[in-house]
Parts: structure tokens; C-alpha cells; sequence
């Protein structure tokens, strides 16, 4: 039995980001339940989960062969997942889609109920005369992608346009109509089959296409037997005869109220009893997912070698060399925190904002690391450095001309300047700016035979940087003239 202390010492190892962890996990299994609860595949999906109850409860107890056996079941699971739920998680990937792309029109009920009178009203009669009708009234889920043929209308739903389009010398008596919200969509449509038709009986087509729509997404299909004069609807996999005229209209003004909701303030304990149980399953279910592979149990201690990072260097101060760029540092945490973060992005941060002419020691704190808040910095060898540096003081020097070879022997050089003819320089502070010459790279005298511009660069001393890097260009225009010929 777990003693007071270890249930302390747990409760006290819990931190915000484990919250946060079993919050987003819990969502996730909520909105699975709340999805799942009306589809006839979530007895599969309760199978699946019972077996992992079971493989959890195998580990703990190590139990090998069943612990083996359901490994290798659950290594193909994705596999049997997309099978097995493949149409569902396509049209729960199409109304995820469709949040983004569709803005649903909440209408008020009164607005619908002209609709849903003109609905019921017309299905009554087409029953008294034998005349059979499959109307599919659309919900949340596109029904494009489950539908075959059909002509687009785009119409008011009227009486005379329903019992002309179910005329039985119509071209759209035999297909369904498609209405959405209080519109004629389509006419003329094929639905899909249902398979699961067993429990019913004998079913006709139309029928059987209804109970195939109702399987497939959230429509509630309305279907008028020719033969027996009587109404039926398909809905979450379930057909239903309608008794009368009445229970057929509360039955749409209830699907209406559902799907076009009027808009109301949402109170949280409103929210709160609503889907009571699927919350408290999908917390519980998130607890014991954390507990079982989230929670952080074993503390391991790693080492890392890791680059300092100067950073604030103050303007005209340079870093001398060698410094120190690399320091080790032990991490100490749980194996899952180490599991989750890139090594490659740790790095210490060294402010030198405070930096002195002279040497200066700096003491490496744990606060400069980059380092997850999952893992507790413990070690960082060397604790201390020392960073040489020196200030760099701003002169204006000249610029000398360097040169190489000598002019053709019919050429005598007139004279050679400079633009500019001085520089700006940084000079390190232990250097005197008249032991510093500015010269440029050699300019070769031998290729010039007319008075020429040339661009160069000036050579930069040891100790000598230019402001902000950048480098002045420098132009040298050499002067010559030919040389007077002999006399005879």
C-alpha cells in the first residue's frame, strides 16, 4: 500500500506541463467518444480499448506471452484502425475541413418551420395516394462524396415541387431528393446501399438506400412506401415507421432544432452536464495513459558538451584570442525529458555587456543555458572563465602606396593618388597609432603604359580593424608620361 509520503512526493512531481499533457490527451479521447458514440463501429473501437486495458494490466503484472501476442497486434494497429474506420474518418476529416471552409448559418427555428410543415405535410399525402418519395434532409456531414448522379435545382421547398418531382411519369421518381436547410439541393440522386438490412426484414430499394445514407453520415432520410403507403425514417443507422402526420413533424422540427440551432448565451454548467460521462471517461482515460507512459519516474544524469555563445560585446571591444568556447554541463531529469528535446540547440550565453578593459572572470550560472525546464542543470565545468578583451580606439591614418616592378623604360611615373587618402581604423588600446602604417596591396607597375585608375584594398595590421567591418574602397590613379625620345 502506497504510504502518505509517496502520495505527497507524487502529487508534488506533477508539474503544469503534465496538466497541460493530460488536458490535450483528455480532449482528444472526448471528442473520439463524443464522435464514436452514434456509429455502429464504436463496439469496435470499445474491443480495441479493452485490449489495452488488458496489454497495460499484462506488463504490470509481466505477463510475457500475452504482453508478446498483443505487441505485435498493436504494431499493426494503425494498419487495422484505417481499415476497420476508414469511412468514418473520412467524414470526420471532411467536417474538420469544413469548419475552416464553411460557416454554418444558424437560423432561428421559426424560420423552418414553414419548411418542415411543407415536408411532412407532403410525405402525408404522397403516402394516402401510394406514391413513393426518398427525401434526404442533410445535416452536418457532405453527402457529395456518398451520392450518384442527381441534377443540381437549388429550389424553395414547396409541395407542388416535391409531388412534381415524385410524379411517377417524373425522370427524378425513382432517384432521392436532397434537401438542405430549406432548399431543394438536388433531385434525381442514387444513395448507397445498406448492408445491415437483416434486422429489418425484407426491405425495398428505396428503403435500403435510405438506411445506406443514414449509415454513412447524419442526414435523416425520409422514405414513402409505394406498396404499403407508409412513412419511415432512416436515421444513425436505425429505420423507424412514422405512425402519423404529427409524430412525422416533431420528428424534422426536432432534427432542425438540432442542426440549425437558435443561437443562446452557453452557461458553463450547461456545458458541464452535457456528455457527463464521455468527459469523465476521457479524463480518467488520459490519467491512466499518463501514469502508465507519461509519468516521469526514472531520473538519469547526461553529459553534454556545449558552445558558448558571446553575445553584448561592447561597441570597440574585441575579444582576444585564445578563448574559451566549449563548456561540459550535466542535465539531470526524467528519460522522457531527454527524449524530447535537440541536443544540437543547447547552448550558454555569456553577457558581456559589463565588460572591462582588463581581464575579467565571469561565473557561469545555470540561468544562461538554454535548457528545457524538464531537465535541472547540476554541473557546468569550468564554473568560472576569464575573457581577454581589449578596446579597440577610433584614428583617422593615412593610407601609403605600395608598389611592385618597375614602368616600361619608354614610361616615367608623374605621380600616384589616392581616393581617399585616409582612413578610419579601430587600434587596439596596447598599440601606439604611430607604430601603425596603412599600406595598400602591391600595384604592379609594369602593366601600366597610360595614365590608369586602379582599385585596391588596404591591408589591415595586426591589432587594426575597420569600423563595423567595412572596407573602404580605395582608387589609385597613377600619373605617367612618356619619356622625351633623342636628339639624332
Amino acid at each position: 500500500m502506497p504510504t502518505i509520503d509517496s502520495i505527497l512526493m507524487f502529487i508534488k512531481s506533477v508539474r503544469i506541463q503534465d496538466i497541460l499533457d493530460i488536458v490535450i490527451i483528455a480532449v482528444m479521447i472526448f471528442a473520439l467518444l463524443t464522435w464514436f458514440k452514434t456509429r455502429a463501429s464504436r463496439f469496435v473501437l470499445i474491443g480495441i480499448i479493452l485490449l489495452g486495458v488488458i496489454y497495460v494490466a499484462a506488463r504490470f503484472f509481466q505477463l510475457y506471452l500475452t504482453t508478446i501476442v498483443l505487441q505485435g497486434f498493436f504494431a499493426i494497429l494503425l494498419f487495422v484502425l484505417v481499415v476497420i474506420f476508414q469511412e468514418d474518418l473520412r467524414s470526420f476529416f471532411e467536417r474538420l475541413a469544413m469548419l475552416g471552409n464553411i460557416r454554418k448559418i444558424i437560423r432561428p427555428l421559426s424560420s423552418l418551420e414553414g419548411t418542415t410543415e411543407i415536408i411532412a405535410q407532403t410525405a402525408v399525402n404522397l403516402a394516402k395516394k401510394n406514391i413513393g418519395a426518398l427525401i434526404v434532409l442533410q445535416g452536418d456531414d457532405p453527402l457529395n462524396r456518398h451520392i450518384n448522379g442527381g441534377t443540381a435545382l437549388d429550389g424553395i421547398v414547396s409541395e407542388p415541387l416535391l409531388v412534381s418531382i415524385f410524379d411517377p411519369h417524373s425522370f427524378g421518381h425513382d432517384g432521392a431528393v436532397i434537401i438542405n436547410g430549406d432548399r431543394v439541393a438536388m433531385f434525381g440522386c442514387h444513395l448507397p446501399l445498406s448492408m445491415n438490412t437483416a434486422k429489418f426484414g425484407n426491405l425495398g430499394l428505396r428503403h435500403t438506400a435510405a438506411l445506406g445514407m443514414a449509415e454513412r453520415s447524419d442526414a435523416l432520410c425520409i422514405v414513402v412506401s409505394e406498396e404499403r403507403g407508409t412513412i419511415s425514417l432512416a436515421q444513425q443507422e436505425e429505420l423507424t415507421v412514422v405512425k402519423n402526420a404529427a409524430a412525422l413533424h416533431e420528428a424534422l422540427e426536432k432534427f432542425y432544432i438540432r442542426n440549425a440551432p437558435v443561437e443562446k448565451s452557453s452557461l458553463p454548467m450547461t456545458w458541464l452536464k452535457e456528455n457527463t460521462r464521455e468527459k469523465v471517461i476521457a479524463i480518467a482515460l488520459a490519467c491512466v495513459l499518463w501514469v502508465a507512459f507519461g509519468y516521469q519516474r526514472d531520473i538519469l544524469r547526461r553529459d553534454f558538451i556545449i558552445p558558448i555563445d558571446y553575445k553584448n560585446i561592447p561597441a570597440n571591444w574585441k575579444i582576444d584570442e585564445p578563448q574559451v568556447s566549449e563548456v561540459k554541463v550535466i542535465l539531470q531529469g526524467p528519460s522522457q525529458a531527454f527524449q524530447l528535446f535537440d541536443e544540437r540547440s543547447l547552448k550558454l550565453s555569456l553577457d558581456l555587456s559589463a565588460l572591462a578593459e582588463k581581464k575579467r572572470e565571469f561565473t557561469l550560472a545555470k540561468d544562461m543555458l538554454n535548457a528545457p525546464s524538464s531537465l535541472a542543470v547540476t554541473e557546468i565545468t569550468p564554473a568560472r572563465i576569464r575573457v581577454y578583451a581589449s578596446r579597440l580606439l577610433s584614428y583617422t591614418l593615412p593610407v601609403n602606396i605600395i608598389t611592385r616592378n618597375s614602368l616600361p623604360n619608354h614610361i616615367s611615373l608623374q605621380k600616384i593618388t589616392l581616393t581617399p587618402s585616409n582612413v578610419k581604423v579601430l587600434i587596439d588600446s596596447r598599440l601606439r597609432p604611430e607604430q601603425v602604417r596603412m599600406e595598400t596591396e602591391p600595384i604592379d607597375l609594369q602593366k601600366i603604359t597610360k595614365t590608369t585608375m586602379v582599385n585596391t584594398k588596404v591591408v589591415l595590421p595586426v591589432g587594426v580593424s575597420f569600423p563595423d567591418g567595412k572596407v573602404p574602397s580605395i582608387s589609385a590613379v597613377i600619373k605617367v608620361k612618356k619619356k622625351a625620345s633623342l636628339g639624332r
